[in-house]
């Protein structure tokens, strides 16, 4: 009985050590997790963006953001563009196409850390980011709608209650990083452990433009119900689309461009 014993506690002590080395593994290497910051910046050359500009875009901090522009035809408005998680900005050139194609200007950029962009990654940073891209847009007059993808849509939120937009699109929106988190870890006391946790579901609260939120009903990445709980929170609401089957990347393929089109034509 004694040998149990001992047994079961050597167990349990190797557990208590197992789990302590999980939570000092995810906190030290955490944004290591978080971001996926691989791959490469594409060039415009691999792109039919004939009528686009590399840009450089300058924030506080002193870093500069590499960035695409493209104006916009008359009478339509210029899309701030916040990429998501994955990779570069420019991987996503097939949209900024279409954008273009239709004439609608654009501006998409890689936050700090990312492959076009030097420095390090964090949410301070992104927001600060975030900022620094619409101020630079703004200088050139007309009409601006924000459109928040994934991860972008922590600093879209965030821009659209500090500056003044037309529109607000977010696709496949999170209430906050640590609830993601939570969904996916939620043995460990995210709560206490993360350092960038971008909180939409207080920063929207400050928004006052027309919000529209895009979601899937199969996305494993970040679940439907974080778009629902976005939407209920919108001070705004001009719309909710929730798409049947849909994963995380599958929203383009499945109509958004033409939702948003119709978004963006009906905002004030």
């Amino acid at each position: 009985m004694k040998l149990v014993r001992n047994i079961l506690a050597g167990l349990a002590v190797l557990a208590i050590i197992a789990y302590l080395g999980i939570l000092a593994g995810l906190y030290f290497l955490q944004r290591d997790f978080q971001y996926d910051r691989g791959g490469r910046m594409f060039a415009l050359s691999e792109t039919a963006l004939t009528n686009a500009e590399l840009v450089s875009i300058p924030t506080e901090g002193g870093a500069a953001l590499a960035g695409w522009y493209a104006p916009p035809q008359a009478g339509k408005p210029t899309i701030l563009y916040f990429r998501g998680n994955a990779r570069s900005f420019s991987r996503e050139y097939g949209r900024y196409e279409q954008f273009v194609a239709d004439g609608y200007g654009f501006l998409a950029f890689d936050y700090r850390g990312f492959p076009g962009s030097p420095g390090e990654v964090s949410e301070e940073a992104i927001l600060a980011d975030g900022l620094a891209a619409y101020d630079w847009l703004a200088a050139k007059g007309g009409r601006i709608v924000l459109w928040g993808r994934s991860l972008g849509s922590g600093p879209a939120t965030y821009v659209a209650g500090r500056r003044e937009a037309a529109a607000l699109l977010l696709e496949t929106p999170f209430d906050s990083a640590v609830a993601v988190a939570a969904d996916r870890y939620g043995f460990l006391p995210v709560g206490l452990l993360m350092f960038d946790q971008f909180p939409v579901d207080s920063w929207i609260a400050d928004v006052d433009e027309p919000v529209f939120v895009a979601h899937g009903t199969a996305d494993s990445t970040i679940a439907v119900s974080h778009g629902e709980r976005v939407y209920a929170l919108a001070p705004v609401k001009a719309g909710l689309w929730i798409e049947p089957d849909a994963d995380h990347a599958d929203l383009w393929e499945h109509g958004l461009w033409r939702r948003a089109k119709t978004f963006f034509e009906s905002a004030p």
